[in-house]
Parts: structure tokens; C-alpha cells; sequence
């Protein structure tokens, strides 16, 4: 594979140790100066109304998720992933991206990522076990299809052949569903006192761009479009990419909830 400079294996390498290090400072400075503000993670199921004879619904607080917590998890995932890839992943990592992939990438991404949708269900009055679970699960198929497109497209399998877009429309289609479920609670608190403070709004539109951000970069790798013929310039806007939308969704959620009182 010919690797045009300035973007090579150990530029990589240490992009990756760079970025992990801002992953984890970022990470430690949330968990000491975020207040202690949580979020209430609920169940819901069906009991007998004795009075009026019929079922009804009855939720239950399972756990009070301290939001500093949940914000500073997917920086510290990011970290450790970014360090393992720079040190002693380094040569697995080379071999898979020599092939047109890093499996690493998704898996971190099917973690970080899916608490990242989480919190944001959250921020916006989604507290259902069962439901955040379901979005967890929605956006984890999402990662795992970017996966499976790499793999089943990979340079030394398609030198005569077309890309196979079947996993990226899958995919879409699964990521979408949890904008969606947060959009209706949005829309239906409306604005004004009676709704989710204006930054929650800010987040939603800003991490929602952020999120389509990286469905453009895995079309303008397998589309070869200008620098992104370079299979390691595609993977170097996803590093970068990673580090914006988690540090823009950790501060935009501590401006608005986690600062000290």
C-alpha cells in the first residue's frame, strides 16, 4: 500500500497518542470540577388500580446516574482506546488499516458512541431503562454496520470490484431511530419554561451534525474523493472527529448542567 506522507503509520501513531491524551485529561478535569447534578433512571410497569379496577402504570427510580460520571465515561473510553492503538495494538492496528479497516474504531465507537446518545436521551426527560436501553442498542447496530462495511470492503478484496453499500443504509436507518425517539421528546415539551433548557437544544442539533459528520467521511473514503483516495487520511478525520463531537457534547452539557454552583 503506498503511503503518501505527511499522513504514515507513525504519524498515526502518534496522532493517536496525542488525541488519547486529550481524551483523558479532558475526562479527569470533568470528573474533579462537574457538581454532583444526577438524573433519575426509571422503570415502568403495569399494576391493579384497586379503586378504579383497571390496569395502570407505576414508575420506580432505580438509581439517581450522576450525569459528570456518565460525561467523563466515554472520554476515558476514547483514552484507553487511543493509547491501546498507539502502544501495544500498534502493529494489529497497521495490518488492519493496510487492509482498509480498524475494527478497533467500531468497537469503541459502539460503547463511547451509544452513552453519548444516552446522555443525550437523558438530558431531554428519557429515563426508561427499557427505552435508553433500546437506543443504546439502536446506535451500537449503527457502529457495528460501519464495521461490517469496512469488512466486507476491504482493499485487497476490491480492486475489480464495487463497494457493497448494503451495510451503510442498514446502518442509517438504525442510527436514525434514536434522533428520532429524542426528537419527539423534544418536540412534545416544547419551548419556554415548560421544556428542556435551551442548550439541550444546541446539543441535539450540534451533536446530531457531528454524528452525520462521520457517515460523510466513510462516503468520501469509498467514493475516493480528492484526499480521501488516501484510505489513512479518512481514518485521521475520524480520530478528529471523534475528539470534537465528545469534547463539544462534555462541554456543552457542562456549561449548561455541570458547573459548580
Amino acid at each position: 500500500m503506498d503511503i503518501p506522507n505527511p499522513i504514515t503509520f507513525p504519524s498515526l501513531k502518534k496522532f493517536n497518542l496525542i488525541i488519547g491524551l486529550a481524551h483523558l485529561i479532558q475526562g479527569i478535569v470533568m470528573v474533579i470540577i462537574a457538581n454532583n447534578f444526577t438524573l433519575p433512571l426509571t422503570r415502568s410497569y403495569l399494576v391493579m388500580d384497586e379503586v378504579t379496577n383497571r390496569l395502570v402504570e407505576k414508575t420506580v427510580n432505580i438509581a439517581d446516574i450522576r450525569l459528570g460520571l456518565l460525561i467523563a465515561s466515554f472520554l476515558f473510553m476514547s483514552a484507553i482506546a487511543h493509547l491501546l492503538i498507539g502502544t501495544v495494538l500498534y502493529k494489529k492496528y497497521t495490518n488492519h488499516l493496510e487492509k482498509g479497516m480498524n475494527p478497533y474504531r467500531w468497537v469503541e465507537y459502539s460503547v463511547s458512541a451509544s452513552v453519548m446518545i444516552v446522555a443525550i436521551a437523558m438530558l431531554v426527560g428519557i429515563y426508561d431503562i427499557g427505552t435508553l436501553i433500546l437506543i443504546f442498542g439502536a446506535n451500537a447496530i449503527m457502529i457495528f454496520c460501519g464495521h461490517l462495511m469496512e469488512t466486507r470492503n476491504q482493499l485487497t478484496s476490491r480492486a475489480n470490484s464495487k463497494v457493497d453499500w448494503s451495510p451503510f443504509i442498514v446502518g442509517s436507518f438504525a442510527g436514525l431511530i434514536p434522533w428520532i425517539v429524542i426528537a419527539i421528546h423534544l418536540l412534545g415539551a416544547g419551548g419556554g419554561d415548560g421544556g428542556p433548557p435551551n442548550f439541550v437544544y444546541y446539543i441535539y442539533l450540534s451533536i446530531a451534525i457531528a454524528f452525520n459528520s462521520f457517515a460523510l467521511n466513510m462516503v468520501l473514503q469509498y467514493k475516493k474523493h480528492g484526499k480521501w483516495e488516501n484510505y489513512l487520511y479518512g481514518e485521521r478525520m475520524y480520530i478528529i472527529l471523534s475528539l470534537v463531537a465528545k469534547s463539544l457534547l462534555a462541554w456543552q452539557v457542562f456549561g449548561g448542567t455541570l458547573r459548580p454552583e
